[in-house]
């Protein structure tokens, strides 16, 4: 049979590799910063640059470098790599290659623009804003293209099992950002969220879970698949499981959701699929992650002299320790211990380092010699990064987890005569900040480590000679239908990427149809409330500015059920409360109190203060201060815009409202808020952003009056 040569593009594989390394470097960087404001009351809370680099822009810029600018760019350098040898071609379109680098690259730099500015959706893991959003589609596209037109150019018949993954991963990931990035645009820079309130929250935590599945976990697994069979040089240890793991894993998965949202104002029923299906999903979990590791079986010599293979084994450990812990996390029992607790913060880097961040490190050890044509530069310093790394994530993960223990404990200890023991909430943050201190310990240990490896890799480089186009030869496929007696059935998918592409889309798509969709047509699943009123103009521009400073990352707007949380807080929140919320603000950690039922709490003054100088409020307080919000002036010129855009999402804005009466109406209540601050000896401009800031935190919670 004849044989066709062809070439790879290397080229585009080391551009990827290159910003995985600068941006894993910068998002760690943004993580110990954040770490360090956590538990250091002034750490870059005192500067010039505070408005700027508060805890609430940067850490949406941490989760998004880490998740789309290091793991993302991680993915596209292993896939670029292992499809094109998979497959025996060449990617199909060099110039594609490269829209899908530099478009890339140039959503991360607006990212890093916009976050820190402010200029954000709210929704976590989606705070971009709109136009960022459509770019993110546009170069998706390009990729999914790209990926597609190599495949139907391919040299081999059957897919093998890591592109089922990266297939999966297009689809599902382009049907999970769209779906979740519906918005309506008010400026350039501004946007809400089309759902609201309970919806909004559904959709979010069915995207927010599964990018963690379709993005930080499908495409690496695929890469698991073929770099640890690769590294080792031996054969993957069992295809039946591969296929039992990956079509198991994609319909699980999609149902999972909406244990985020155990105990709130979401529907019992969508509660409940959410835990069955997280139980289940332990199943294709644990099934990948044994095929990884029985892929090393009687090859364990290697792993003690392979960095490559002890980064990947240590990934492949922490990835079950994740997916074990996760279905226990979504126990209601369990869930009720660890929600909004540092808990969760301690499970979901025990993923981001282990599985994503040593599973990149040990393809990264890999890439850079073969495609450099040289020996690693120094397996000593490999086993330095490999140590450090390993005790930086037991140093970051064991304090947060005593830290959610203690925070779960003291938040629900009541004293024998029935009172909270701790009815100040700031004493469980004062008690667990050697905690905190010991995190910044562990994170700067993983970021030294880090830096021990971009040493090393960088020396590796220079000491060879990168290869751009790298030679290969294989028969062409030959066309026709073909079938070998005895061929297991599923080859018949695996030779058909379309067929497999549409497959994976109508199982990925069964989970979401079921949550979503009735819990927009049934009228039931959401009671409306009589009292619950529209935000008022100036409110509504104080909620915007709460969504800017990213007070969801600290603060709770969600008081559950129970004992403990309506003695500390107030009434339970219900459903119908939040339907003119766009987007929702329910948050998932409560670094803070809890502030659905902050409104009338405390006088105007208190508020003010607050914001000023919170230890003056709160002696002990971690929280910055904000001071550009007692001296920025509010923007009111997209006030009129924003109520026609409320109107249109359909909150019952009169339509008599129009925009000078919109104006008068935040002046008048404006003035209000400013003579209240008057008699409290505090001299306020009517036209800071603090009264509008005020006007929401006052308004949080009070449509409803507590049941005797």
């Amino acid at each position: 049979m004849e044989l066709e040569r062809f070439e790879y593009d290397n080229s585009i594989v080391k551009k990827f590799l290159v910003a995985t390394v600068v941006f894993g470097i910068v998002g760690m960087l943004v993580g110990l910063i954040v770490a360090s404001q956590l538990a250091f009351a002034d750490f870059f809370n005192d500067n010039l640059l505070i408005k700027y680099l508060s805890y609430g822009r940067l850490r949406p810029l941490h989760t998004n470098a880490v998740i789309f600018a290091f793991v993302g760019n991680g993915l596209f350098a292993g896939v670029y790599y292992s499809l094109q040898r998979l497959l025996k071609t060449r990617m199909a379109s060099d110039l594609l290659s490269n829209i899908n680098f530099w478009g890339w690259q140039f959503i991360i730099v607006c990212a890093a623009i916009t976050l820190p500015l402010g200029m954000t959706s709210g929704k976590e893991y989606a705070e971009l804003e709109w136009w960022i959003d459509i770019l993110i589609t546009l170069i998706w596209v390009v990729f999914g293209l790209n990926m597609f037109i190599t495949i139907l150019k391919r040299r081999e018949r059957h897919l093998y099992v890591a592109i089922w993954f990266y297939i999966a991963t297009f689809v599902t990931v382009a049907m999970l950002h769209i779906v979740n990035s519906i918005e309506l645009p008010v400026s350039f820079m501004k946007s809400y969220s089309w759902y609201a309130g309970v919806q909004d929250a559904l959709v979010q935590w069915w995207y927010g879970h599964n990018a963690v599945a379709f993005f930080l976990t499908t495409p690496y697994l695929g890469l698991m698949y073929y770099f640890i069979p690769k590294a080792a040089n031996r054969p993957v240890y069992s295809y039946r499981l591969s296929i039992v793991h990956f079509w198991a894993l994609i319909f699980i998965y999609i149902w999972a959701g909406p244990h985020h949202l155990l105990y709130t104002a979401l529907p019992d029923w969508a509660q409940s699929l959410g835990v069955v299906f997280s139980v289940m999903l332990i199943a294709p979990s644990w099934g990948g992650m044994l095929n990884g590791l029985l892929t090393l079986r009687g090859a364990w010599d290697r792993v003690r002299d392979s960095a490559v293979l002890k980064f990947m084994v240590v990934a492949l450990t922490c990835y079950g320790m994740a997916t074990f812990e996760g279905p226990l996390l979504s126990l209601k029992s369990v869930n009720s211990i660890a929600h909004y607790t540092d808990w969760i913060v301690g499970h979901v880097h025990i993923g981001g380092l282990g599985w994503n961040g040593f599973l990149t490190f040990g393809m990264l050890y890999y890439l850079v010699p073969k495609m450099w044509r040289t020996e690693l530069y120094s397996s000593k310093l490999a086993s330095a990064h490999f140590w450090i790394g390993t005790l930086g994530i037991i140093f970051y993960a064991l304090p947060l987890y005593w830290a959610g223990f203690a925070q779960s404990l003291m938040w629900n200890e009541f004293t024998a005569e029935g009172f909270l023991a701790y009815p100040n909430f700031l004493e469980t943050v004062t008690q667990i900040q050697g905690m905190y201190q010991l995190r910044v310990l562990g994170g700067l240990m993983y970021f030294t480590g880090a830096c021990v490896m971009v040493y090393n890799l960088m020396k590796t480089a220079a000491q060879g000679n990168f290869l751009a186009n790298e030679a290969d030869e294989a028969p062409a496929l030959p066309t026709g239908e073909y079938k070998h007696e005895g061929e297991y059935w599923h080859r018949w998918i695996e030779r058909k990427p379309v067929q497999m592409l549409v497959i994976s889309l109508v199982v990925v798509a069964i989970g979401g149809l079921f949550e979503i969709i009735p819990t927009f047509l049934v009228k039931s699943n959401i009671p409306t409330i009589s009292s619950v009123k529209p935000y008022t103009p100036l409110e509504l521009e104080g909620r915007d500015l709460y969504v800017r400073e990213g007070c969801y990352t600290c603060h709770s707007q969600m008081i559950r059920p129970f004992r403990s949380e309506t003695e500390r807080y107030g009434e339970y929140s219900k459903a119908g409360e939040f339907v003119y919320d766009h987007p929702f603000q329910w948050g998932s950690k409560r670094t803070g109190p809890d502030l659905h039922r902050i409104g009338a709490k405390y006088p105007d003054s208190w508020h003010y203060n607050h914001m000023l100088d919170p230890r003056t409020m709160s002696p002990g307080s971690m929280m910055p201060a904000y001071p550009w919000l007692i001296d920025d002036d509010l923007d009111i010129s997209l006030s009129a815009k924003k109520i026609d855009a409320m109107r249109t999402l359909g909150v019952p804005y009169s339509p008599e409202f129009a925009d000078d009466l919109v104006l008068a109406d935040m002046d008048a209540q404006a003035t209000k808020i400013a003579a209240s601050l008057a008699n409290d000896g505090i001299e306020a401009d009517k036209n800071k952003e603090i009264i509008a800031l005020i006007a929401y935190l006052q308004r949080m919670g009070t449509d409803i009056k507590a049941q005797n």
